[in-house]
């Protein structure tokens, strides 16, 4: 038995029960994790509330963690006991102990803690793939980034910074504003009191970005495909406000591509996701990248963890800890 945070129906903050549940031994292919950090993303935002399905239900939320291999099930020889683990797409991390599939897992270096694990391995993979295989951003490449002094955006920002870069990021206020200019946004714009189009334009001299990611939805759309320059290329990958609505084909034009895509597809084969992580722990490793631990809730605590996030009262990186 171990302590969890589970739903046994979609809702808010308020279905989220901190309770006693039986873990089990490993089944074959999976490890025994036990937990020293929790990520927690808006993706658990949308599984708790039932706009994104869970399998079945009750169900232990979360999909990010970091933590130490106490037993391997039969068949496993990529881990031994004893062994530092991370993971960013295993669905189940709200827990002291947890069952984890050695297939989503990866081996932590040394010189990278389990809360910065925690705070990094889904964001960090995620900005990963966007800013170098959705849309391959280099020297001179103009890009929009919504919400970027959330976990994606700070972690996107140093990334793109490092790749050359010009980065103009959308924030809600003035003290968001300066974090996100500290981590290599070069143009913030706050929202609460600038028209984000207007000023994408005047900075790109009329001529738009050539990608927008936006991890904020049906506020900020239709609005960010005016951001992009003819053939640019906009990037859902969230629903911060909202989903997007359904939209013409017609919205598109200037020939602008659109794409929806997600860190599962792109971390799905084993190659994939051993590259996508250790890109992610070289960019840290090397003090190119670093993160943000700027809020952290005990398990039992974390309704309010998804509270803080939904109001857009953090920055940074959240965790868990157990």
């Amino acid at each position: 038995m171990a302590y969890a945070v589970r739903i046994h129906a979609y809702g808010g903050p308020e279905a989220l029960t901190y309770e006693d549940v039986e873990i089990g031994q490993p089944a074959a292919g999976e490890v025994l994790l036990r937990q020293h950090a929790i990520g927690i993303n808006f993706i658990d935002i949308y599984q708790r509330s039932g706009l994104y399905k869970l399998d079945s239900l009750p169900a232990v939320l979360g999909s990010e963690g970091a933590g130490e291999v106490i037993a391997v099930g039969s068949g496993v020889d990529t881990f031994k006991v004893g062994d530092r683990a991370a993971y960013a797409t295993a669905i189940g991390a709200y827990a002291e102990v947890r069952r984890v599939p050695a297939a989503q897992l990866v081996k932590l270096p040394e010189g990278i803690s389990y809360e910065t694990a925690a705070a990094m391995m889904l964001q960090g993979m995620t900005a990963r793939y966007l800013l170098c295989e959705t849309y391959k951003v280099g020297p001179g490449t103009k890009l929009l980034f919504h919400a970027a002094a959330g976990g994606v955006g700070l972690i996107a920002c140093q990334w793109a910074r490092a790749l050359g870069a010009t980065i103009i990021g959308t924030v809600s206020s003035d003290e968001k504003a300066e974090i996100a200019k500290a981590h290599g946004c070069t143009h913030p714009i706050n929202t609460m009191r600038e028209d984000f189009v207007a000023r994408v334009k005047e900075l790109t001299n009329g001529q738009g970005c050539d990608v927008a990611y936006d991890s904020i939805g049906k506020d900020t759309f239709p609005k960010s495909l005016d951001c992009l320059k003819p053939k640019g290329l906009w990037v859902s990958f969230g629903n911060a406000s909202g989903p997007v609505p359904p939209f013409e084909l017609t919205a598109l034009k200037g020939s602008l591509f659109a794409t929806r895509p997600s860190l599962f597809a792109y971390t799905a084969k084993r190659e994939d996701l051993e590259a996508n992580a250790a890109d992610l722990f070289g960019m840290v490793s090397s003090g190119k990248i670093k993160i943000s631990i700027n809020h952290r809730y005990p398990l039992r605590a974390a309704a309010d963890a998804h509270r803080d996030l939904a109001a857009r009262r953090t920055t940074g990186s959240i965790i868990l800890v157990p």
